[in-house]
């Protein structure tokens, strides 16, 4: 029986630390474990939280020159360093506060990561020879404590140019690969490790072995951590913060906003009002579901504002996507800030932010990691809009946010709903933007979510959807000459939505989607499926 969001009175304060993302900060919670991230803005850097935690062991990311005063107070039982675009030898490149390395708990370093702790005990770090970059053969020279239970031979997933080079009679070489002769290293007499390749991606073998030997064996965590904790953890911090105050969040409906609202909804209870906006650019009978769910089950004090026309009378003519994103995300702010000024003592605005989304939009703005694309919920924030931000989901990935969402009670309908973009479908007309590309859309999308769950499919697939192209191609229909849109049909398997695999979708179930669209869908003569990986594609088109 799904467990219904407590409504609880909240307390005066506020609390905030720049040193850490918006998580609940281990520090404050006597006996929990915590290992940090420093990162120097690797584009899987957040992984490596990620599967810390699927150790069971909390873990933050913090900024790569964390103090070292600020380490102790946090007390980790361990370090890992990420890995990172910079060379280290380079200029300006990010280097952690040197003494880290005297603090006598465990450091871990990954790719960059690596390369930094050999610098930093006197080895040469220059170009290799050969670069390497994705899958390649690695042989275990010596298992130790950090390969124990990994078999000798494994595939590791390599993105590197430099290497560390003529390692001092400190270093004990652990692993190696054909052009990476210290694939692994560790230290003779400190606790400090290196990794040349990437244990947080799916790709490495046995990488999640890895992190679980580092974390508990070499660390001497317990694994103990959990969601609840978390849960417990953000409604306190959330009362301390609002105080008295009122929350705002912006509802799309999707898991994120859901989850969201619910975990507010449990922090704060009747202080939270929810604003949804009718873009235009929505699922089939998107808004009567929100107003279903939210403002009949959880009662939620839930504003609905129809803005379809102001939308797309916004986008006519825009067909670049970068543009379109912002002008969605332009206009959504404009709208909403509107409808917030209706709702008295509003102080706070809170979004179902995910890392994912923070990362790809190039992390903080004065971060190391590079723009992928902007998402309209990620900064730009314009200053006048007079809200203090909170995203409590900021540090977790898609499946945390299920996990999160089922421990507070919400339905599975709504936890295993598949991802839903932020610029909703206009990132996936592509071209220019209108309502009848829109409405087309809508029906070709609504078919292939119908047909997946109807073969049994939709929970083991976690993005599907249909994009519209703007090509048209030539057809027959009842011996007529036709020339109209093309439909692609996307749908990948994923655990984290950083890497993606197109889903080998049944040649009968391809058929039936075809067939619907063709026949019931106007204007539709052609579906084409997309068999494309991320990377080198991203799971969305635009």
């Amino acid at each position: 029986m799904a467990k219904n969001p407590v409504n609880s009175t909240p307390v005066d304060g506020s609390s905030n630390d720049s040193d850490v993302m918006p998580v609940p900060e281990s520090a404050s919670v006597p006996g929990q474990e915590l290992v940090l991230v420093l990162d120097f803005g690797g584009q899987t850097a957040q992984l490596i939280a990620r599967r810390v935690r699927e150790q069971n062991v909390f873990c933050q990311l913090v900024r790569p020159d964390l103090p070292v005063e600020r380490i102790r107070q946090l007390a980790p039982r361990g370090l890992i360093l990420s890995g990172g675009p910079a060379s280290v030898y380079e200029p300006g490149a990010p280097h952690p506060d040197p003494a880290i390395f005297d603090l006598g708990i465990p450091i871990l370093g990954i790719c960059y990561g690596m390369q930094l702790v050999c610098q930093a005990q006197g080895n040469e770090v220059s170009p290799g020879t050969q670069r390497e970059f994705g899958r390649t053969g690695c042989h275990v020279v010596e298992e130790g404590e950090l390969f124990r239970g990994v078999p000798r031979e494994l595939s590791v997933w390599m993105s590197h140019g430099d290497q560390v080079k003529n390692l001092d009679a400190q270093w004990t070489t652990l692993a190696s690969t054909a052009d990476c002769p210290a694939a692994a290293v560790r230290h003779h007499t400190r606790p400090i490790y290196g990794i040349q390749f990437h244990p947080e991606v799916t790709h490495t073998q046995w990488g999640g072995q890895l992190l679980g030997n580092f974390v508990k064996t070499i660390c001497g965590c317990r694994g103990d951590w959990k969601m609840s904790q978390f849960i417990e953890q953000q409604v306190l911090q959330l009362r301390e913060r609002v105080g008295t105050s009122r929350v705002i969040c912006g509802l799309s409906g999707g898991v994120d906003s859901s989850v969201v609202a619910a975990l507010l909804y449990r922090a704060i209870g009747s202080q939270l009002s929810c604003i949804f906006v009718d873009n235009g650019l929505l699922r089939n009978n998107e808004k009567e579901a929100v107003r279903k769910r939210f403002g009949e089950h959880f009662h939620i004090d839930l504003h609905v504002v129809d803005a379809e026309e102001r939308f797309l009378s916004e986008l006519a003519g825009v067909s670049e996507p970068q543009q379109k994103r912002k002008v969605i995300g332009r206009v959504f702010i404009e709208v909403f800030r509107r409808e917030a000024e209706s709702i008295p003592d509003a102080r706070f605005l809170a979004q179902g932010t995910l890392y994912p989304d923070v990362i790809e939009s190039g992390g903080s703005p004065d971060g190391p990691a590079a723009t992928i694309k902007h998402h309209h919920n990620v900064g730009g924030l314009p200053a006048e809009l007079g809200f203090e931000l909170i995203e409590p989901l900021r540090d977790l990935f898609k499946d945390e946010v299920r996990v999160l969402g089922q421990e507070l009670g919400l339905s599975d309908e709504m936890i295993w709903r598949h991802p839903f973009p932020g610029p909703g479908l206009g990132v996936r007309c592509l071209g220019e933007i209108r309502k009848d590309k829109l409405d087309v859309l809508r029906q070709a999308d609504a078919i292939v979510l119908e047909e997946l769950r109807k073969a049994g499919l939709y929970r083991k697939i976690q993005q599907a959807f249909a994009v519209l192209l703007p090509v048209q191609t030539v057809g027959v229909m009842g011996d007529m000459r036709t020339y109209q849109n093309v439909v692609a049909i996307r749908a990948v398997e994923t655990e984290d939505f950083m890497t993606a695999d197109w889903y080998p979708l049944p040649h009968e179930v391809l058929h039936a989607i075809s067939t619907r669209i063709t026949n019931s869908v106007r204007g539709v003569n052609r579906v084409v499926y997309d068999i494309s990986s991320k990377p080198p594609s991203t799971i969305e088109w635009e």
